[in-house]
């Protein structure tokens, strides 16, 4: 097949200066790397391609035998032009970094991970801790402060865990990229492997003067107070992340986070469900029988509720917006009240004759109210039988 144009391959022109050169080629070189573009031949040959183009238009002198001879000057200088068996011949081709493999490392270290030998320092680690609220707290919101002990940045060094910063050296081992190369040869190829350096790290600099209160690690035992503004309607499980509240980093690397994990403290007078909150209300039968108007605890304080007369055990009266707040909203939800009866246990004489006397009244007896429903049902029978 006839090979395409390297300027063509990289979308340049042919005046393009070597910047233009080099950010096409990683613009490239990513859309078509195998590993993101896993069992595709085509993305493959397209890698090739481009890593080809790039390993010609980035040589001076390639390029201008190139520009004069097209692909037919290139074939002619097979003596000191690379010949690619593989992928990790192509990588090998751009010698200790590539460009390709600068960028990757740039986009794949995110997120406080940092490249090997990119800056001294490494990132601190984060901190979980458990901030314990009630349901009156995540109700209405709060602001909390804490006290954690962490590792903090050492004062007399300024966290270089060096005394001056003449005391910090590029690593012998690896020369100050922190990393090692180990290359291999086998039948299908060359292949580069890659590894931290284990002497610095992967820092690529070393303490040789180190600072005699942290002795060279940059970073002292401490602790530290941190605010938290808690939003109303937090659930149990929720987290809050400090950003840069961590614990320091090795020789000025930046700090980790603090996470903090919302636990919902047990009620001793409410269940929460959801944003609705559950509340039992034991009453007497004179109240559920005749009705009453009862103070209840919410939330937010006491408040008042109407018992119907003839209320049922078992029922549930809605209290509307005395629940919990829905998260960053103005909404709320309620507060359920289920209703129970108080059955005594212990009666006195007075007591005992009172409620013997209300057993045989009509509306009382639950016996009477039995054969009135009977009577009921056998009249709606009846009728039925009439209009069948």
């Amino acid at each position: 097949m006839e090979k395409r144009d390297y300027y063509e391959v990289l979308g340049v022109g042919r005046d393009a200066s070597e910047a233009e050169i080099k950010s096409a080629y990683r613009k490239m070189a990513l859309k078509y790397h195998p590993d993101k573009n896993p069992d595709n031949r085509e993305a493959d040959d397209l890698f090739k391609e481009c890593a080809e183009a790039y390993e010609v238009l980035s040589n001076a002198d390639k390029r201008a035998r190139y520009n004069r001879f097209g692909h037919q000057g290139m074939r002619g200088a097979a003596a000191d032009s690379q010949q690619y068996s593989n992928i990790n011949d192509i990588f090998s081709a751009f010698g200790g970094g590539s460009i390709f493999e600068e960028f990757f490392n740039a986009a794949n270290n995110g997120g406080g991970r940092r490249a090997p030998g990119a800056s001294f320092g490494q990132p601190g680690s984060d901190l979980k801790v458990r901030l314990p609220l009630t349901l009156e707290e995540i109700a209405t919101g709060v602001e909390k402060t804490i006290t954690i002990k962490k590792m903090v940045t050492c004062h007399d060094c300024n966290g270089r865990g060096a005394r001056e910063d003449s005391g910090i050296i590029n690593c012998s081992q690896c020369g100050g990229s922190g990393e090692v190369r180990q290359v291999s040869r086998s039948l299908f190829g060359q292949f580069v492997n890659v590894t931290q350096c284990a002497n610095c790290q992967g820092e690529g600099k070393v303490v040789k003067d180190p600072c005699r209160t942290c002795h060279g690690d940059g970073r002292v035992q401490g602790e530290a107070s941190e605010t938290i503004e808690i939003p109303a309607g937090v659930s149990d499980g929720n987290y809050i992340p400090l950003r840069g509240k961590g614990n320091a980093g090795r020789h000025g690397g930046p700090a980790g986070d603090i996470i903090v994990l919302i636990e919902e403290r047990e009620h001793k007078d409410f269940i929460r469900n959801g944003n609705d909150v559950v509340y039992e209300l034991m009453i007497s039968f004179p109240q559920a029988a005749i009705g009453a108007e009862v103070q209840v605890p919410t939330l937010t304080g006491m408040s008042a509720i109407t018992i119907e007369p003839g209320t049922q055990p078992g029922t549930f009266l809605r209290m509307r917006d005395k629940g919990i707040p829905y998260l960053h909203t103005n909404r709320k939800g309620d507060q359920i009240v289920k209703i129970n009866i108080y059955i005594p246990t212990r009666l006195n004489e007075e007591e005992r004759g009172l409620l013997e006397q209300l057993e045989t009244m009509p509306n009382v007896d639950p016996a009477a109210r039995g054969k009135r429903d009977g009577e009921k049902s056998g009249f709606f029978s009846r009728m039925k039988e009439v209009f069948s």
